[in-house]
């Protein structure tokens, strides 16, 4: 049995290129990892039994239990590249990560699956091999992996180690429902196209990572941090959930030195000066009844660990 912790993500900055031929953006991503995590266990089965989730955690019911499952695709994905016949695996998702939040929890699974397989079954897979097979899986994945702080290229998958100093404390306050990734990007080309700027890859300039998000990084400057957060999908998120509105303006005057909206939401995060603050943060967010919870934590951390 291995058992394998992996975080939680926010973009610090999401810069989103134009719409390309492939239907793809390319993006800007400046990924952080955070301590608010999933823990995922891999344990041998009999034969025959190919590959069984379980889940457990506040949003364990809408957790999909079946091939839609990022883990379940990750533990066949390796298999098959180690020429591997159907695996008789039981994973088990410990789940705290936001389904459908924008934290990139289904990602963070698939990469812990991947470890806890390649572990359980004493592969020695390559980290490089493992970041192509996470790439496969999804544009999310070989982040939750690596962990840190990186800046995302191409479709987020292209990572470069980013430097951070010191710890930063955020908030995340937890909306009631998802929304589909997808549909907030149709939502942002749709927003582009209607304010005319248009929302192809010749209309919108590619993005590249803001220098003094960069510099505010490597100095470890919450403050400087904080000015620089930037979303380009935010707009579409608050078209299509408003009410994301109300939860980024309660965590901004219970005292967040800045605020947004969590990738494609429609989790929020707010930075906060030190745990003290972020606790009282958590607190009047949980107190103001423009989300379902609050979850005070800090980063970064490092991607997907086996737990001893």
């Amino acid at each position: 049995m291995i058992t394998v912790r992996v975080p939680a993500k926010v973009n610090v900055q999401l810069g989103v290129g134009g719409l390309r031929t492939d239907g793809f953006h390319d993006l800007a991503n400046v990924f952080f990892a955070v301590a608010l995590g999933d823990e995922v266990t891999a344990s041998a089965t009999g034969p025959g039994e190919g590959v069984t989730l379980t889940c457990s955690g506040p949003d364990a019911a809408v957790v999909p239990l079946d091939d839609s499952n990022l883990a379940a695709r990750a533990a066949r994905l390796l298999a098959a590249r180690h020429g591997l016949a159907e695996p008789d695996v039981r994973l088990h998702i410990d789940k705290a990560i936001p389904v459908a939040g924008g934290m990139a929890g289904g990602s963070a699974d698939g990469a812990a699956a991947l470890v806890a397989c390649d572990a359980l079954w004493q592969l020695d897979t390559p980290v490089a091999t493992l970041l192509e097979l996470a790439a496969e899986l999804g544009s999310d994945v070989p982040f939750a992996l690596l962990g840190g702080v990186a800046l995302g290229r191409g479709r987020g998958e292209i990572l470069d180690p980013l430097p951070v100093t010191g710890t930063f404390h955020w908030v995340f306050a937890v909306a009631d429902g998802g929304l589909s990734t997808p549909a907030v990007f149709r939502e942002c080309d749709r927003l582009r196209e209607e304010a005319g700027t248009g929302s192809g890859d010749t209309d919108v300039p590619t993005p590249d990572a803001d220098p003094a998000l960069l510099a505010a990084l490597a100095d470890g400057d919450a403050v400087a941090l904080a000015g620089a957060l930037a979303n380009d999908l935010q707009s579409a998120a608050l078209s299509l959930r408003p009410s994301l509105a109300a939860t980024l303006r309660a965590g901004t005057e219970a005292g967040a030195l800045g605020a947004l909206v969590s990738g494609s939401g429609p989790t929020c995060a707010f930075l906060a000066k030190d745990a003290e603050a972020a606790a009282a943060v958590a607190e009047a967010l949980r107190a103001s009844g423009t989300c379902r919870t609050a979850h005070a934590t800090h980063g970064p951390v490092p991607g997907a660990t086996v737990l001893p």
